[in-house]
């Protein structure tokens, strides 16, 4: 039986409440749970900063249910949770920059914000399922390649630590209290209708965004090594966790391949584009203080325990990337 009849089977009628979901994966995940026949509802602040975006639902919208609302706006969650059978948690500040600026909002968004959806759900649903969206930012600077899910949490940032927190929550619920939680540790996912306006989100979007206008986009130390999660092979990750008992209480790095250099990425990205120009730069005085490095993650766990490995290479990745945005530009800016 193939993954995706199982995931029609899991999903199809099924109450599916999703956080961020106008945002860059939710938004993919939700087109996705449509495809499977889910009932899907979407809550997103729309914050300018975060990256929702209603263009994301394009061709799907009269589809689901959409709640322009605040996950900070505790006294709402509790009817939002309510009677659905699976969460996706993705709602989150994701700028490692602004978490230095603005710690309070990171905190309020990335920390108190989880907890509060954990109390709604323990409350007033007790048998959702969720999964969470972590980021391997929580590592830090790793001591050792690749970085598997016993590393140490060191992370260099505001946000990274946050994140531990609402990471931790969602295990601690799980174990304590039965709601059934899993959460992935992303890294770099790329893809269709993520963030090009700024940083905010990944650096790459910026350098896609300028190479479709023409312009150079620079690079930030080049050295460094990175790996890829296409968006696709994200979501398919997320419904993984969501329907398959080995994966409660557990947490899980993603991963793509291959590693590349960031130099060496920036040159891949100008082929494909078959065209344009970019310039190495030393790494920005205030960025190299949070920057962690080489990262690549060990994704042999969720390979074993769910069977899930990335399909997408990296120059597909990035070739479908480009395409979708040389369409779709305009609304993103």
């Amino acid at each position: 039986m193939s993954a995706q009849t199982n995931f029609r089977r899991a999903f199809s009628g099924k109450r599916v409440l999703i956080t961020g979901g106008l945002g860059f994966i939710g938004s993919n995940l939700a087109r996705a749970l449509v495809a499977l026949g889910a009932r899907v509802t979407i809550v997103d602040s729309l914050v300018p900063e975060y990256g929702g975006n209603r263009r994301n639902l394009a061709g799907i919208a009269g589809r689901v249910k959409v709640h322009i609302a605040d996950v900070r706006d505790w006294p709402r969650l509790p009817r939002l949770v309510r009677g659905q059978d699976f969460l996706f948690n993705l709602a989150g500040q994701t700028s490692h920059m602004d978490s230095m600026s603005d710690p309070q909002t990171d905190l309020d968004i990335n920390g108190r914000a989880q907890l509060a959806i954990l109390e709604a759900c323990r409350l007033h649903n007790p048998a959702i399922r969720i999964v969470f969206a972590s980021t391997r930012q929580i590592y830090g600077k790793p001591d050792y390649l690749p970085v598997d899910e016993r590393h140490p949490l060191r992370p260099v940032d505001v946000n990274g630590i946050n994140k531990i927190a609402g990471e931790s929550f969602h295990l601690l619920y799980s174990r304590v209290y039965g709601i059934a939680s899993t959460a992935l540790r992303l890294t770099n996912t790329i893809g269709p209708r993520m963030r090009v306006k700024d940083a905010r989100q990944t650096f790459v979007g910026v350098w896609i965004r300028r190479l479709v206008e023409g312009e150079l986009f620079e690079v930030w130390g080049g050295e460094q090594v990175r790996d890829f999660t296409y968006v696709d092979d994200a979501v398919e990750a997320f419904l993984l966790a969501a329907v398959r008992p080995e994966a409660v209480g557990e947490v899980f790095n993603l991963g793509g391949p291959p590693r590349v250099t960031l130099q060496r990425l920036a040159e891949l990205l100008v082929e494909i584009n078959r065209g344009g120009a970019f310039a190495v730069r030393q790494f920005p005085s205030d960025r190299k203080k949070i920057d962690i490095g080489d990262y690549y993650a060990d994704d042999r766990l969720i390979a074993r325990k769910l069977g899930w490995r990335p399909r997408t290479d990296l120059r597909t990745a990035l070739a479908r990337t480009l395409a979708y945005y040389r369409k779709e530009l305009r609304h993103y800016v």
